[in-house]
């Protein structure tokens, strides 16, 4: 029925956070036309957690090695901007956009609904 998810990050500077995700995360990419760019992401799962604030959505990217993940990115110069933290369910960490905005990590600690390429 479906074939794939889309997800949209809205930034205040789109073109610099592009860039981020092309050459610092490396993930591949088609140029939508214009230099428009849509980025293919990892295999990925959705949940639906109850709230009683107002309704959001959230995009984590999952990791299985998040201590490895974080020294690598920070190799490349990206920003750590909140540290690891052990949540029961995982290992949480965020990094930093080049437009500021921040972007969680986590190496689950749960079942995934997926099977990560080895």
């Amino acid at each position: 029925m479906f074939s794939g998810a889309h997800v949209i990050l809205y930034t205040s500077d789109a073109d610099a956070d592009r860039a981020f995700l092309k050459d610092v995360l490396g993930f591949g990419h088609v140029d939508a036309g214009h230099g428009w760019l849509i980025f293919a992401l990892p295999p990925a799962e959705v949940a639906v957690h109850p709230t009683d604030d107002e309704p959001k959505h959230e995009l984590y990217l999952m990791c299985d090695d998040i201590a490895g993940t974080l020294t690598t990115l920070e190799d490349r110069g990206v920003v750590i901007s909140r540290p690891i933290s052990d949540q029961g369910w995982g290992q949480l960490a965020a990094i930093r956009l080049p437009s500021g905005t921040e972007l969680p990590l986590y190496e689950p600690h749960h079942p995934t609904a997926y099977t990560p390429s080895p």
